[in-house]
């Protein structure tokens, strides 16, 4: 079989489109619920599993699709991210706190179309305090017209 000019570049357009439409296509825009719960280091079953509702917004301008840390009274739902990188199906950042002694965060999600799984490493500032929160995702729907937490 011969290889012309034009099957050549049609392939290379097609190598080079595959991981950018893996990445766009990682986890659908919508509503959903996501399964909470806290892993303390050396405690076993350390917290009640919640289920918390969010909207996932693919133009999110700070490229974590509004993904965050949703354990209640934990200052790192409020706090920015950074380093938002994503590769495939896997999307990761850290978080940070303003302020010396300030709570930092890394997360890994890996982003499957209609349902997600993440892990979150944290450490609460000064308090030498280490945890980490798992989350489980699954797409319930179109986000309603209000906040995209709740």
């Amino acid at each position: 079989m011969k290889c012309t000019a034009a099957m050549a570049a049609t392939v290379i357009g097609l190598i080079s489109y595959a991981p950018a439409q893996a990445e766009e296509d990682a986890l659908e825009q919508g509503a959903y619920d996501v399964a909470v719960r806290l892993e303390l280091p050396h405690v076993e079953n350390a917290g009640a599993q919640k289920i918390a509702t969010i909207c996932i917004d693919k133009a999110d301008p700070g490229g974590t699709f509004g993904l965050a840390v949703l354990s209640e009274n934990n200052p790192l739902g409020h706090c920015p991210a950074s380093n938002v990188h994503q590769e495939g199906d896997t999307l990761t950042f850290d978080i940070k706190c303003p302020g010396g002694n300030a709570a930092v965060a890394s997360a890994k999600y890996i982003l499957l179309g209609q349902r997600f799984d993440a892990r979150i490493a944290m450490k609460m500032g000064g308090k030498n305090m280490t945890m980490t929160e798992v989350q489980t995702g699954h797409r319930t729907g179109d986000c309603p017209a209000s906040s995209p937490h709740s």
